[in-house]
C-alpha cells in the first residue's frame, strides 16, 4: 500500500525536521520545501496528498502561496501553520480555501487529527470523482441506484424478475422513493426493451377521463371526443411495458375492466366495438398498503392478487443512507449542467448534514434541494453553508449576549471544562443533534466535531 505524501513549506528549519521525522513515524511520506520560490516546482515535481504551509515565509506570503494553490492545485488541501498571535490571519486563511490551521508549536493530537480529516476530504473527492464517471456513462450500471445492502438485494430480485418478459410485478414504497426509476429498470433489463415504457399516473387523471387514457376511445364516444380516434396507454405500450403508477387510487369500476384486461390481454376502446389484442407487460407501482386497502373496501382483491404475481419493495432513503452520497452527486451533476456551473466536489461536513438528514420526502425531497443548493453554489463545491435551510425552523434560536451569564468559581475553572459544560448542554437542548447545537455556537459542525473529540465528548443522538 502507498504510503501518503505530505509536502512541508517552512523556512524554519527546525521547524521542517521536527515535523519530518514525527511524520515519518506516522508513516507518512514526506518532503521539505524551504524557500517559497521553489515551491510550486516541488508541488509539480513531488505531487503532494497534503501540503503544511506556513504563513509567514522569508521571500514569499503563505496566503499569496495559497491563493495560487488554489487555482493549480485546487484538489490538494492545505493546512495552514501559524503562530498564537495570527489567528485572525489563520482564519483568512480558511476562507481563502485553506483545509485547516494548526498552531505553533503544534500539538502532536490536533496535527494527527486535522491529517485524519484531510485524508477523509481526500477519499471523499476520490468517490466523488469516480461517480462522475459512472453518471456519465450512456447505460447506468447497478452503481448508479447505491451500494447499500438493501438496494443490492432489491436490485439482485430486480434482475430475476426482469429475465420474464410477462410477469406483473407490484412495486411498493414511500411517496418518493424511486419505484418508476426501478420500473424502467426492469423493462430495460427484459426481453422488452426494444419496445416501449408507458407510464400513466391513475392518482393524476380525472376519473370521468381515466378509461379512455388507458384504452382510448372512438370519435364521438363522450362530449369532447372530436378526433375520430385516440390510442390508449395500452395500445401504446404494446409490445413493450406498461407501468401503472399510484394503482391505489384508481376506481372501483376501473378496477373491473383493468382486471379483465390482465386476465385476457383484450379490450374495447371507448365507444368502440373492435375487440383490441395486446401484449404489454404490466408493472404497477403504489405507496399505500393494498392489502390494507383491500380490507377496507377501497380496491378488489381479485385485482390485488393479479397485480402482486411477483412484489419487490422500495426502501425509504433513511433506511439507506450509504446510498444517499451516489444520489447527491447524481443530482448535482444534473442541475449542474441545466445552470451551466462548474461543480467539482463535496465537502465533507455538508455530506454529513445530508446523510444525517430524515428526508421525509425521500428521493423526490432530495432532488428539491440538490436544485436549490445548486443554484446558491457560487465555487466550485458544495459546502455545509449552501445547506443552511436544510436547518429544522424549531431548532432553538441564538442566545442574545444580554442574555448569558456566565458564573466564574472564586478559585478559577480550566477553559476544557467550561468548553465541555458549554458543548454538552447545548448538544442536550438539542437532543444531540450536531447541526443545530453547531449553529448555536456559532461554529461549523467540522469545528464542533473537533472539539468534541478533543474534550472527550461522546457523540450520541440522545444527550438526557
Amino acid at each position: 500500500m502507498m504510503k501518503f505524501k505530505i509536502l512541508i513549506i517552512d523556512d524554519d528549519h527546525l521547524v521542517c525536521i521536527s515535523l519530518k521525522k514525527l511524520l515519518m513515524k506516522l508513516d507518512y511520506d514526506v518532503e521539505i520545501c524551504m524557500d517559497g520560490k521553489d515551491a510550486f516546482d516541488t508541488v509539480e515535481r513531488y505531487e503532494p496528498d497534503i501540503i503544511l504551509l506556513d504563513i509567514y515565509l522569508t521571500t514569499h506570503n503563505g496566503l499569496e502561496l495559497l491563493k495560487q494553490f488554489q487555482k493549480k492545485f485546487f484538489h490538494i488541501p492545505v493546512i495552514m501553520i501559524t503562530g498564537y498571535s495570527d489567528v485572525k490571519i489563520a482564519v483568512t486563511a480558511i476562507k481563502s480555501g485553506a483545509f485547516d490551521f494548526l498552531l505553533k508549536p503544534i500539538d502532536v493530537d490536533q496535527l494527527q487529527m486535522v491529517l485524519k480529516k484531510a485524508l477523509e476530504n481526500l477519499t471523499l473527492k476520490a468517490e466523488v470523482q469516480k461517480l462522475s464517471q459512472i453518471i456519465l456513462q450512456d447505460e447506468l450500471p447497478k452503481e448508479f441506484f447505491g451500494k447499500s445492502n438493501k438496494i443490492l438485494r432489491l436490485l439482485s430480485s430486480v434482475e430475476k424478475l426482469a429475465k420474464s418478459s410477462d410477469t406483473t410485478v407490484l412495486i411498493e414504497g414511500e411517496s418518493g422513493t424511486g419505484k418508476e426509476i426501478f420500473a424502467r429498470f426492469i423493462h430495460q433489463s427484459s426481453p422488452r426493451k426494444s419496445g416501449p415504457f408507458i407510464q400513466i399516473n391513475c392518482s393524476a387523471i380525472p376519473k370521468e377521463l381515466a378509461e379512455s387514457e388507458l384504452f382510448g376511445h372512438e370519435k364521438g364516444a363522450f362530449t369532447g371526443a372530436l378526433q375520430k380516434t385516440k390510442l390508449g396507454k395500452f395500445e401504446l405500450a404494446n409490445g413493450g411495458t406498461i407501468l401503472l403508477d399510484e394503482i391505489g387510487e384508481l376506481s372501483l369500476d376501473l378496477q373491473v375492466k383493468l382486471l379483465r384486461v390482465l386476465q385476457e390481454r383484450k379490450f374495447y376502446r371507448l365507444g368502440g366495438e373492435k375487440e383490441i389484442s395486446i401484449d404489454v407487460r404490466v408493472l404497477a407501482a403504489t405507496n399505500k398498503n393494498l392489502e390494507e386497502e383491500v380490507k377496507k373496501g377501497n380496491f378488489r382483491e381479485d385485482l390485488y392478487y393479479r397485480l402482486n404475481v411477483a412484489k419487490v419493495y422500495v426502501p425509504p432513503l433513511r433506511e439507506r443512507k450509504e446510498d444517499i452520497p451516489i444520489l447527491v452527486l447524481r443530482f448535482l451533476n444534473e442541475f449542474a449542467s441545466k445552470f451551466n456551473k462548474q461543480i467539482r466536489g463535496i465537502d465533507k461536513s455538508a455530506l454529513d448534514i445530508l446523510v444525517s438528514y430524515q428526508w421525509k420526502g425521500n428521493i423526490r425531497e432530495l432532488r428539491n434541494v440538490m436544485e436549490r443548493a445548486a443554484l446558491l453554489i457560487e465555487d466550485d463545491e458544495l459546502k455545509e453553508h449552501h445547506l443552511n435551510f436544510l436547518i429544522d425552523s424549531s431548532a432553538p434560536k441564538e442566545i442574545e449576549g444580554d442574555d448569558f451569564v456566565l458564573k466564574i468559581p472564586f478559585k478559577g475553572v480550566k477553559i476544557d471544562l467550561v468548553l465541555r459544560a458549554l458543548i454538552q448542554q447545548t448538544l442536550k437542548i438539542t437532543k444531540g443533534n450536531q447541526v443545530k447545537a453547531a449553529k448555536i455556537l456559532g461554529l461549523s459542525r467540522s469545528k464542533l466535531r473537533y472539539r468534541m473529540e478533543q474534550l472527550g465528548i461522546e457523540v450520541t443522538k440522545n444527550i438526557k
